[in-house]
């Protein structure tokens, strides 16, 4: 009924009678329109809805919410799926929840079925999907719950790194923080470790290490202080990585290590695959062990049980690294153009190390005394470095290029 839900409104809202009839009702003739008592006029209705801060079709439109979950639930079973397996996933969530948009509008359901429809807008790249968030975040903030909402704060960030403009996600998920801080009282361990890991990767993405290294030291000190070990993994294969750009290496050993006991504390596949691959890097890089890196690579190629799938470019990667520490060159660039950069990574850290293919073809192209196609390598990497910050990995491509460049020179000489 009509009076029930202006009642219900209300008290959302957290106002009186008194505070919602303003100047234009009484108190008397609000209680009336509530208890379905007294018809309300077309005037009436809209100003309630405007001191409401609501449309007028919430006010006049019953919502089934019975067939709302229903649709919730078709649409958490399709937000599961994964992308690269169902590509019409967020056509299909487009789909089903575009007929009742103009009716989401409170509670849960409709908070997390906007949250949804702004995301498949986003990816197909359909209308005004920060609209939709924002209502949603509204919602969320208004029911207090943290973890939706902070999930919509991460969107908003990744959606300017996946553009790489990494200022902007810096920026994006600072403000984010700051507003959610102001906003709610208390912020659960998970979303404290969402935004910390967020902040840090964007800190990174910029080039601001120390900050990167605060947040990050502090994320990982929590979350091992409350044994709340959501986002540990991350946060280590964050730590490893930057330690391996530093050649911190007595740092990298230990969050090596760290990494390999979570990924036997949780039994987790991925995990363990991830932690093997550090292991791989790790023999080529720090310990020049090519032999043994090329014996593990090949084991988890050949291995039917791993599902290495989105991981092989990073395997191709690591067989090339060791080929090429083998003198293998041939090989080894067979490999390096195996490689390509799968579509999900845009973290500067994850780049370079697909970026550096191209110069570690050039590496094993001059030995191979082919020296004009060691130099356009090279160049492709240099040009692919440009607009990412400065690093080791950006300055040890330019290196390479001056030096083939050089032997280039004293070839025409």
């Amino acid at each position: 009924m009509l009076g029930e839900r202006i009642r219900k409104l209300r008290k959302q809202k957290k106002l009186t009678l008194e505070e919602l009839a303003g100047t234009k009702l009484t108190k008397g003739m609000l209680s009336l329109i509530e208890n379905n008592k007294a018809n309300p006029s077309m005037e009436s209705l809209t100003y309630i809805a405007e001191r409401l801060e609501i449309d007028m079709s919430q006010l006049l439109n019953e919502i089934n919410f019975d067939e709302i979950r229903e649709v919730l639930d078709e649409a958490e079973k399709l937000f599961t799926l994964d992308s690269d397996e169902h590509p019409k996933k967020y056509n299909k969530l487009f789909t089903l929840i575009d007929p009742y948009v103009s009716q989401l509008n409170q509670g849960y359901e409709a908070a997390r079925l906007l949250e949804f429809y702004g995301y498949s807008l986003y990816f197909e790249k359909k209308g005004d999907w920060k609209h939709h968030l924002d209502k949603a975040a509204n919602l969320y903030d208004q029911m207090n719950i943290t973890t939706k909402r902070v999930s919509i704060a991460s969107f908003r960030c990744l959606s300017y790194f996946m553009d790489h403009d990494y200022e902007k996600a810096l920026e994006t998920i600072l403000q984010e923080r700051k507003e959610i801080e102001k906003k709610y009282v208390y912020i659960d361990p998970i979303s404290r470790l969402d935004l910390d890991y967020n902040e840090a990767i964007m800190y990174f993405a910029v080039g601001d290490i120390e900050a990167a290294k605060l947040v990050m030291e502090n994320a990982i000190s929590f979350s091992q202080k409350n044994k709340t070990f959501y986002r540990i993994d991350d946060l280590y294969r964050l730590a490893a990585a930057y330690s391996m750009m530093a050649e911190e290496w007595e740092q990298y050993d230990y969050y090596l290590t760290k990494l390999n006991q979570y990924a036997e504390f949780s039994d987790d596949l991925m995990s363990k695959i991830t932690a093997k691959l550090f292991q791989i890097e790790s023999l080529n890089t720090v310990k020049h062990d090519y032999q043994k890196a090329l014996s593990k690579v090949d084991q988890f190629l050949a291995d039917p049980d791993f599902n290495q799938q989105q991981l092989r470019e990073w395997f191709y990667l690591e067989k090339g690294k060791a080929l090429q520490g083998l003198k293998r060159y041939e090989e080894a660039n067979g490999y390096y153009e195996k490689v390509v950069i799968p579509s999900y990574h845009h973290h500067p850290f994850d780049l370079s190390q697909f970026y550096l293919k191209e110069t570690y073809r050039a590496q094993c192209l001059v030995e191979l005394g082919k020296i004009d196609k060691a130099l356009l390598a090279a160049k492709k990497a240099v040009e692919l470095f440009d607009h990412l910050p400065d690093s080791p990995f950006k300055r040890f491509c330019f290196d390479t290029y001056q030096k083939i460049s050089l032997i280039k020179r004293e070839n025409l000489d």
